[in-house]
């Protein structure tokens, strides 16, 4: 399975919630569902998303390319999603900084892993 493709995929339905679902699902709390505002579903979705990049990253790492930069910006981008959950004023800026950090760690591990020299040896066999 393609875990960064997962990370990416998970960072962005996380942005598509954050930005895009308040102005689509306002109907959603008159008919008493309100995930848009709901914290364990808000704090859920973070802690997806890491989970899913810490395991993507590290099994790239492990496995593939032993460099530290998609860590570091990865690290970056959920420092900046955790921030946006507690500072909720600017949630909308913090998410925007935050997305293209998760983004590039999975591009990077994703472009490092088939880079190495054991996935070209694997796709010769």
């Amino acid at each position: 399975m393609n875990w960064d493709g997962v990370g990416v995929a998970a960072s962005l339905l996380c942005a598509i919630h954050c930005a895009v679902l308040p102005l689509i699902l306002t109907s959603l709390p008159i008919l008493g569902i309100d995930l848009i505002h709901d914290p364990y579903f808000e704090w859920g979705m973070i802690f997806l998303a890491i989970g899913i990049g810490v395991y993507s990253l590290y099994h790239g790492f492990i496995k593939h390319h032993r460099r530290l930069l998609p860590f570091i910006l990865f690290a970056t981008g959920a420092l900046l999603l955790i921030t946006k959950q507690l500072l909720h004023d600017q949630q909308t800026l913090f998410l925007i900084l935050a997305v293209p950090f998760i983004i590039a760690a999975h591009w990077m591990n994703y472009r490092l892993c088939h880079k190495s020299v054991c996935t070209s040896e694997h796709h010769k066999h």
